[in-house]
């Protein structure tokens, strides 16, 4: 079991005050505490892990949150936070120390003109922006991005394992997505320019995913977590000239505890895989899983807690 470090020598009265604050933490919201150093400020051993108000963002949160606490951390948890411009003063000022984030959205927060599209080429150029205050670790191969879907049946009547192989279908290749998609870098010009696929565009909007299953359209721009992926059967297609921006889970934590929460949370992110993501969110949305009773299955069965 892991000790966690105390920054300040504590005389015995202060440390009895602190140990009444640290039980009563669970019903106060960390980010509204005092940072100037009273005796308001968040116990120095407590990490903080928070998350946004996604559900498969606060399942990622609550693995974090159980792993580090089955190894002898005393956590807080401040989840739902919001968007990036919500939680990211936050994180910079150390008032929330771990946070599940995503590589490529990540990247353009802090670099909006960044260039790098490729899993390799966004972590590394990630770990450049970020300011001082932070640090990234170990990134996993469980994404949440942007991608290129196909029914089963259609990926095995035609041979597709990546979006390349759409240039071998001899049928109209008709791309169905948000009406936006159209005109961005990775939809249709984006096909013919790195992969070599033409393709008509249909604007499917909320209904994608179902007029892919009907046959309307038979390619889907669908997030590579969507749990639809999984009850719907569809296959994704790999992008291995990076024509989507690369956005993987990674942990997000402050640069003074990312040594000491490295070897909890690291296995984690090496254990969650793609389809793993979307089981974790099919269980939320289909089967309407508490995120803390799908986090403790998720360890266990990992062996990681």
């Amino acid at each position: 079991m892991r000790t966690t470090r105390r920054t300040t020598a504590l005389v015995a009265g202060a440390a009895a005050a602190l140990l009444t604050l640290t039980a009563c933490g669970g019903d106060s919201d960390p980010l509204e505490q005092d940072t100037g150093g009273g005796e308001e400020t968040m116990a120095s051993d407590t990490i903080v892990v928070g998350s946004q108000a996604y559900y498969s963002n606060e399942i990622i949160a609550e693995i974090y949150a159980q792993a580090l606490e089955a190894d002898g951390f005393t956590v807080e948890r401040n989840f739902s936070i919001g968007q990036r411009d919500a939680y990211m003063p936050a994180l910079e000022n150390g008032e929330v120390q771990v946070f599940p984030e995503y590589t490529g959205n990540l990247l353009q927060y802090f670099d909006p003109e960044t260039t790098a599209t490729s899993t390799d080429d966004v972590y590394g150029a990630l770990q450049e922006a970020l300011p001082d205050s932070l640090a990234v670790l170990d990134q996993s191969a469980a994404t949440d991005q942007d991608s290129y879907n196909v029914t089963s049946e259609f990926a095995e009547a035609n041979g597709l394992t990546t979006i390349g192989d759409l240039a071998d279908v001899e049928e109209e290749i008709v791309v169905g997505g948000p009406a936006e998609l159209e005109e961005r870098p990775y939809g249709p010009q984006g096909l013919a320019d790195v992969y070599g696929v033409d393709v008509s565009f249909e604007a499917t909007g909320d209904t994608t995913v179902q007029d892919l299953v009907a046959g309307t359209v038979n390619v889907a721009n669908v997030f590579s977590a969507d749990p639809r992926i999984q009850t719907e059967g569809l296959v994704t297609l790999e992008d291995p000239e990076g024509l989507f921006l690369a956005s993987n889970v990674v942990p997000l934590v402050s640069e003074d505890v990312a040594d000491e929460v490295a070897s909890v949370i690291d296995p984690i992110s090496a254990a969650l895989t793609p389809e793993g993501l979307v089981d974790l969110n099919v269980q939320s949305t289909e089967e309407q899983r508490s995120s803390e009773d799908i986090a403790a299955d998720w360890l266990a069965e990992n062996d990681l807690a």
